[in-house]
């Protein structure tokens, strides 16, 4: 008999709801989709709701007075000081645009024009005059030096010594020559880097390409401990420690968000000890674990801005490959207006090869060093153990290329599935908001 089931994974153990839905609000977009679940026995899994802060600029300001193993930021920052503030760019829901007013209130004494604000691209494009606007507020784009990094100009940057993995490490030059650094980010299940937060704002976001290249290299990526959830033993986060270290930060400002973007919660004071606790209240209300896997999990790259492009959506199906049974089916909804994207190599690698199997024999030769490998690496890893459907703003021809199915409508995808399987009562996890729920199965 259909069953719809809806957890939310602050709970313990969660009754099913009164009166199921008919159907669900997957996050795709700015507008979102909705999918009809009548007569599927669909468990709906969601992230527990955290309420937001009843007032987040009191709540900011006691974290920066009174911070996590760390003196306050106004005793750190002098009014001579010049100072850097790293923040993510526009692929991450962080609020900059509240906080960063805010911190510049808790600062009074720092000249506006002693502060550099850097917009952590990493690898990715750099960010329009318009999307600065958007992410940091109009007024702070006008007040602040803005600049974003690329990665791939030697002449933007410093070196700031060697990792202790062996490779030298350049950032930003701004970041390198600034008298005081803050690194600012939210906090949340990572799928290599187990969460993010913390040393991630400098490292890869400030970052070098060659160095960003090492750190994403292919036995990293594989490892097992290079995944959701996981700090300790996890080689990625470890080349992030070691690379975003090798220069003093002064104070970390990190943040939890739900799912209507409010805050949370704040883990500011120093880097490590603030982001630890900050992944261990995140793994506390974002993981849970399932009974078994499924034949068919449908997810999200919870909507805008993080479903942009496929490289982004990668996250999402990540997500539900945990709870995905080999040889099981996700469809991932995710509106990718952005495209794979153009820039970067991404796209080109995915259309280059002929079979997962083959691209992943060529990424894993010691010699291949590619911008993007890393995921490339990600998705062909589920590709070749699960199958992959995909409905976006994509060309279907070139997604089929891509070594992933095109779908026009998410429902119908489903039913077909549940028909080729000849099981119309299957079991189907749905995931609306993406990765903002890391299931895993119980156990493994």
């Amino acid at each position: 008999m259909p069953t719809i089931r809806d957890f939310q994974f602050a709970q313990e153990a969660t009754m099913p709801s009164k009166a199921p839905a008919r159907s669900v609000h997957l996050d795709y977009g700015t507008e979102g989709l909705r999918l009809d679940i009548t007569g599927l026995n669909a468990t709906i899994l969601r992230p527990g709701f955290v309420e937001g802060l009843p007032n987040e600029r009191t709540a900011f300001s006691d974290a920066l007075n009174r911070p996590i193993g760390s003196a306050s930021l106004r005793d750190i920052v002098g009014p001579a000081d010049t100072l850097a503030v790293a923040v993510p760019d526009i692929t991450r829901a962080m609020p900059s645009s509240r906080l960063l007013p805010w911190l510049f209130e808790e600062l009074p004494h720092v000249d506006p024009g002693s502060v550099t604000i850097l917009i952590g691209t990493g690898t990715h494009r750099a960010n329009t005059r318009e999307e600065l606007s958007q992410m940091l507020g109009e007024a702070v784009v006008d007040r602040y030096i803005v600049v974003n990094h690329y990665s791939r100009d030697p002449a933007t940057m410093k070196r700031a010594g060697t990792s202790t993995f062996g490779y030298e490490v350049f950032f930003n030059r701004h970041y390198v020559e600034a008298d005081r650094r803050i690194l600012m980010g939210f906090i949340e299940p990572h799928f290599m880097a187990g969460f993010s937060g913390g040393y991630k704002a400098v490292f890869p976001g400030l970052a070098n390409l060659e160095a960003i290249l090492r750190y994403h290299g292919y036995g990293n990526i594989a490892h097992p401990r290079s995944t959701w959830g996981i700090l300790q033993g996890n080689p990625t986060q470890a080349h992030v420690r070691a690379g975003g270290s090798l220069l003093p930060v002064d104070f970390l400002i990190n943040v939890t968000l739900n799912n209507r973007r409010e805050i949370t919660r704040f883990f500011c004071g120093d880097v490590v000890e603030a982001h630890e606790v900050g992944s261990a209240f995140s793994r506390e209300t974002a993981m849970a674990g399932v009974d078994e896997a499924y034949p068919v999990v449908v997810t999200t790259n919870s909507g805008y801005p993080l479903d942009l492009n496929l490289y982004q959506a990668v996250k999402g199906m990540t997500a539900a490959d945990a709870i995905t049974r080999p040889g099981g089916l996700i469809v991932t909804a995710a509106r990718c207006n952005d495209g794979f994207p153009e820039h970067g190599a991404f796209k080109r690698q995915l259309l280059r090869y002929a079979s997962a199997d083959e691209a992943l024999t060529d990424i894993s030769r010691p010699d291949f060093s590619e911008i993007d490998q890393w995921q490339t690496q990600k998705l062909l890893q589920i590709c070749r153990s699960k199958r992959v459907q995909l409905f976006s703003e994509l060309d279907p021809a070139v997604v089929r290329k891509a070594h992933i199915e095109p779908v026009d409508d998410v429902r119908e995808a489903i039913d077909r599935e549940l028909a080729r399987l000849g099981q119309p009562d299957a079991p189907v996890a749905i995931l609306p908001e993406g990765p903002l729920t890391i299931p895993y199965v119980k156990g493994r």
